[in-house]
């Protein structure tokens, strides 16, 4: 008798039937011309459930129920259930895998499609469908059959599972002594002027060495940049050689977070002719690009690694890939490309 297959809805617990319990159906119902009720009772088993399973077939003659014929067409049904793969032209299939494989998100590839095949109608899916094809090269116990690939190791999240989204409480404001973000233009939280940075420091857990990533709010350019240690010394110093190749024009404010490393935001407002600004204290979502441009960094390194043995090379290749990525809220362009309209400024691509 084959396993029976278990489905938990709330506390109660169905089972499929088994063909054991088919042939009891055939024999009681076509021989015995017992009731659905009376079937029901002796298996134990709701009478919808054997109404459904008789589906209105006669006792006797052609077309009469057998528990062959019922047990094969369950098992056809098993084998169409869940999750299937929609993607069957091979060149969209081609071009996801690759750019996913490149760390686009599935939104990313679905906004940049139209951009890249204007006139290819083929050329076009939904994000929702690609996530969908992603989870459907997995069982439900997580297992990928064979001849099917992982791809949710591509993912931002490389969750298992897909899970809904939550949201973190707001955390108590608090006035501080440095330049508050309470007092910084508003203009700057529009985004509709370039020139307006954020940046942060990201800590090793196997070195002193770190990481200092800046972000334009309009564009969403990212500069990444290596610091020996934890000083003020150090995040100047990282700050002002990335910021200085920027256009003078395109460098209006900065905003930070309250590390110790940023307090000496003097030398970069007097260098830099910017306005630095502090966000609040546990208040990461007030520079929210910059946080979710670091969790894009995290991606190839993530918390456990030591940005000692990380090399200029393999930050700048970073820098790049990360720029030349479509935007969702970019309408599918790059930072690079709405940087260079912006400004006139082609930066390295």
């Amino acid at each position: 008798m084959k396993k029976q297959c278990k489905k938990r809805l709330g506390k109660r617990v169905f089972t499929r039937l088994a063909y054991k319990e088919r042939v009891i159906i055939e024999n009681r119902y076509c021989v015995d011309w017992k009731s659905i009720t009376e079937i029901a009772k002796e298996l134990n088993r709701p009478k919808s459930t054997v109404s459904r399973e008789i589906g209105g077939r006669p006792r006797k003659g052609i077309g009469r129920y057998t528990a062959d014929k019922g047990q094969s067409h369950a098992d056809n049904n098993a084998k169409r259930q869940g999750r299937q793969g929609r993607i069957t032209h091979t060149p969209l299939r081609e071009y996801m895998l690759e750019k996913l494989k490149e760390g686009w998100s599935p939104e990313q590839v679905s906004i940049r499609l139209p951009i890249d095949y204007k006139k290819d109608e083929r050329m076009r899916i939904s994000h929702e469908a690609i996530y969908q094809y992603i989870y459907a090269q997995v069982k439900t116990s997580g297992k990928v059959p064979k001849g099917k690939e992982d791809l949710r190791p591509y993912l931002a999240r490389r969750y298992g599972r897909r899970r809904k989204k939550g949201f973190r409480a707001t955390q108590k404001l608090y006035r501080p002594q440095l330049p508050s973000i309470e007092d910084r233009p508003k203009a700057v939280e529009k985004r509709k002027e370039v020139g307006h940075w954020e940046d942060d420091t990201m800590v090793s857990r196997k070195s002193t060495v770190r990481l200092k990533t800046i972000n334009e709010r309009v564009s969403g350019i990212i500069l990444i940049g290596k610091m020996k240690d934890g000083s003020i010394s150090e995040s100047n110093r990282v700050v002002l050689d990335r910021l200085s190749k920027i256009p003078t024009p395109a460098r209006k404010t900065l905003t930070r977070d309250r590390g110790t490393e940023n307090f000496g935001y003097q030398e970069i407002e007097k260098e830099l002719n910017m306005t630095c600004w502090f966000a609040h204290p546990y208040s990461s979502q007030e520079r929210g690009s910059n946080e979710n441009g670091n969790g894009l960094i995290r991606r190839p390194y993530p918390k456990k690694t030591d940005f000692d043995f990380v090399s200029d090379d393999d930050i700048r290749a970073l820098e790049r890939r990360l720029n030349n990525r479509p935007r969702k809220r970019l309408g599918g362009l790059t930072p690079y490309e709405v940087f260079f309209r912006a400004t006139g400024v082609a930066l390295e691509c």
